[in-house]
């Protein structure tokens, strides 16, 4: 690890995490082991990067059978979004689109059933009205098969909440994926690589399960995952929530499908075998921080312009402040793409949470960029699982300050 961003030594780790860390994280090694490093065939990573140079790469537990390395990638659910955006961001900083278009412009099918004037900011702002799963998907043959939801999204009709908040959990994805189609005749998982993973020099962003010769290794899910979903009673209550009005309703309407918990069953569950932009990456918490870093610094990564300043001043902008009907009212303060968090350590920067808290992170003011992955998803624990950025985030922040408060002291001539 480099030490360019740190006048510190590197910290004493805790026993079984991996990696290196700066002495002012010392404390957030400490959290990060005691949470993540007694989890029964599970484990996680933590990445914090300044101004690109690492100042935390740490990691602990097992990812299956095997001990979670720095190559260990994780699926990090709703936290793809935010590379499925960036690509989208690729496309646009170099005029292939623009954000307030309309996306018939681009994708002429899409146009069907009043939708001609549903713009690509409304779709990236979760606001078109097409987050619902059940009126375009029968089942879970239907959801694995990408190509076929981007052509059935194409002919829908949107609902009584386009304008409106409303998050997009699995159509997000696939409406993009459309889109980029449409622009460049290209899929998303070859996006990934294209617009994300090769300029940026990572081999740790994937979407869907690595490639044979990729280094990211991939660590399965452990714990229940989502099996009391598919309980009778369960399935009963969800599904009979469809026509309710207000959050609920809306909530049940994009994330509910009758035997969808079974995409996340076994050792390589069916979720890998598609291209899910809205939620099957397979992500390091490296690679997370340095596509973040990315636009953290102005769109520079290692010394070349990866995005320009104008499409980061578009993308780091809160377009909508009202809060999101289908995440119970939730303040997520959208961005094209990524969402802020109205709490200590998040509410100047952005990023995209998961499914059971992994998270990419950018903090633009300071330069700064965080990757957090593991591979946990149990019931019982997700409630705390899913707060994980509300106190990582602040002890990153803390680490920070003590980080500058030495480098002043290394600075002052007094101490030299």
């Amino acid at each position: 690890m480099s030490n360019v961003a740190s006048p510190g030594d590197l910290a004493d780790l805790p026993d079984g995490v991996g990696g290196s860390a700066t002495a002012e994280f010392a404390p957030l090694a400490r959290a990060f082991a005691k949470v993540f490093g007694r989890r029964r065939g599970a484990g996680g990573a933590l990445a914090v990067h300044l101004r690109g140079e690492p100042l935390v790469d740490i990691w602990t537990g097992s990812a299956g059978d095997r001990p979670w390395t720095q190559d260990t990638g994780s699926i990090v659910f709703s936290a793809t979004k935010g590379v499925t955006a960036t690509v989208i961001h690729r496309l646009a900083d170099r005029g292939l689109l623009d954000y307030e278009a309309p996306m018939a412009a681009y994708w002429p099918e899409f146009g069907q059933n009043g939708k001609g004037d549903i713009t690509i900011r409304q779709v990236m702002t979760h606001s078109a009205g097409l987050g619902g799963l059940n009126p375009i998907a029968a089942g879970l043959e239907d959801v694995l098969d990408h190509q076929l939801m981007e052509e059935r999204l194409a002919a829908a009709k949107p609902d009584h909440l386009l304008g409106t908040p409303a998050y997009h959990a699995l159509t997000f994805g696939w409406l993009l994926a459309g889109l980029a189609r449409a622009v460049t005749g290209h899929g998303m998982g070859e996006l990934f690589r294209t617009e994300v993973a090769d300029p940026l020099g990572i081999d740790g962003i994937h979407l869907g399960k690595p490639p044979a010769h990729a280094s990211t290794t991939y660590a399965p899910l452990a714990g229940t995952q989502l099996s009391l979903v598919g309980k009778p009673i369960s399935a009963k209550v969800l599904g009979a929530s469809y026509g309710l009005p207000g959050a609920l309703g809306a909530a049940a309407r994009c994330l509910f499908l009758p035997g969808l918990e079974t995409i996340l069953e076994g050792e390589l569950p069916p979720i890998l075998d598609t291209e899910l932009g809205a939620g099957n990456g397979v992500c390091t918490a490296p690679a997370l921080a340095i596509m973040y870093g990315a636009l953290a610094n102005g769109g520079v990564a290692d010394g070349v312009q990866y995005l320009s300043p104008r499409t980061i001043k578009a993308l780091s902008r809160i377009r909508t402040f009202r809060l999101d009907r289908a995440l119970f009212y939730a303040p997520m303060l959208w961005h094209l793409g990524y969402h802020s968090l109205p709490m200590p350590g998040a509410r100047g920067g952005f990023g995209h949470i998961g499914l059971g808290g992994s998270f990419g992170w950018a903090e633009p003011r300071l330069g700064l960029s965080v990757g957090f992955v593991h591979n946990r998803l149990s019931a019982g624990q997700l409630s705390f699982d899913q707060a994980s950025a509300a106190w990582l985030l602040p002890m990153v922040m803390a680490g920070l300050r003590t980080t500058r408060r030495a480098a002043a002291v290394v600075q002052t001539p007094e101490a030299a």
